[in-house]
């Protein structure tokens, strides 16, 4: 347009002028029909607005982790769909080379180990195919540590001076991402997972990382706290917009028990729960829950299936059950806003690998109908 701004600056005489509108139009048809067949960029949000959160009658999100992949089409969209899900929780990772070196290595691109879902132009891609969907996106980085450390949950400093450094760091690697949802419409965004040595001991770094988050992107925060005991000792719940859980508390100590069990053991992790969200009086958000279809599922949720155990047959009952005593004791509650179910494989086939049958998608489950009865209600 700059071009052609400039072109028509020019006093040209007027069959000249006519030939080049003539021209410019044929240009825009051409561009319009051009465009038909790209896909479409993702608008930005409006200055001054800030995303709305409440999609549904109840203002739940009614939500998955979705898994980072090669490619997304909008076919991959429509199961979410018939499964009445509204959110969709994407995951870039920043690489951190060990859990005591304050360093945090940002990926924008595909590299290696990385899929193109998990790179800027996937992420902004999935967002906007699902938004065409009716499906919104919460952002949510997590940092992977490449050696000496299982989970964000080993990142420790050894010297304040080192953890200041790790705070520099970090917040790099947020305030990308933070920019990065703003600047495409992205609807929630999680500013940090299960770093309970980080969370725990630096209120006065946090707050500032919520600051200054806040100053460029403007809708909802929550931070992602490990069920066993983080989410009680975080100090800056008031600063954000969700209490953000990692839901993943053990219900039994013995293999396939009966739904009777499950709800009672979910009573004392909701007496936890329900006393932090009073003393805070935000709403409480589980970032992620989710079950093994494995008789042990119960027992301790986080777990990932031994791949080198022998296989095992799929327990796709405990997996049902585990589901439905989540739901019957936790949608009752008036100040519980939702679920990201761990976890959602775009494109999953019912004959998918093997592999997946034991691990904690829903898909293609009965665990999957209870979800989507759970979210369409």
């Amino acid at each position: 347009m700059r071009f052609a701004d400039s072109m028509m600056a020019v006093p040209f005489p007027a069959f000249y002028r006519f030939a080049w509108v003539v021209a410019g139009m044929l240009a825009l048809l051409w561009a319009g029909a051009a465009a038909l067949r790209q896909p479409a960029p993702l608008p930005l949000v409006p200055a001054g607005a800030v995303p709305a959160v409440t999609p549904t009658a109840s203002g739940r999100l009614l939500g998955v982790n979705w898994v980072a992949v090669d490619s997304a089409s909008s076919q991959d969209m429509e199961p979410l769909v018939q499964a009445h899900v509204t959110w969709i929780a994407q995951t870039p990772f920043g690489w951190q080379p060990d859990a005591a070196r304050p360093e945090i290595r940002l990926h924008t691109g595909v590299v290696s180990r990385q899929y193109w879902g998990e790179s800027d132009r996937g992420l902004v891609r999935t967002a906007l195919l699902a938004r065409q969907r009716g499906i919104r996106t919460m952002l949510k980085p997590h940092l992977w540590l490449r050696s000496g450390g299982t989970w964000p949950g080993d990142v420790n400093m050894a010297s304040e001076a080192e953890w200041q450094a790790w705070f520099a760091s970090y917040t790099v690697f947020m305030l990308h991402y933070a920019r990065l949802a703003e600047e495409n419409g992205m609807e929630a965004l999680c500013i940090g997972t299960e770093l309970q040595h980080a969370s725990t001991g630096h209120e006065t770094e946090w707050r500032t990382l919520i600051r200054q988050v806040r100053q460029v992107y403007r809708g909802p925060l929550t931070y992602a706290a490990n069920w066993s005991d983080e989410f009680e000792q975080i100090r800056f719940w008031d600063a954000l917009d969700y209490i953000g859980i990692q839901a993943y508390f053990p219900l039994s100590q013995q293999e396939r028990p009966a739904k009777a069990e499950l709800l009672k053991a979910w009573q004392e992790p909701l007496r936890r729960i329900r006393a932090v969200q009073k003393r805070y009086r935000k709403p409480v958000l589980f970032t992620e829950a989710g079950y093994k279809t494995t008789p042990d599922a119960a027992i301790q949720p986080w777990a990932w299936p031994d791949r080198k155990a022998a296989p095992a047959q799929p327990d796709e009952t405990t997996q049902r059950l585990c589901y439905e005593a989540l739901f019957e004791t936790f949608w009752p509650q008036p100040w519980f806003r939702g679920i990201f179910i761990w976890k959602w494989y775009p494109g999953l086939q019912p004959d998918g690998p093997a592999r997946r049958h034991l691990d904690f998608t829903p898909q293609h489950k009965p665990a999957g109908q209870v979800m989507a009865t759970w979210y369409g209600k």
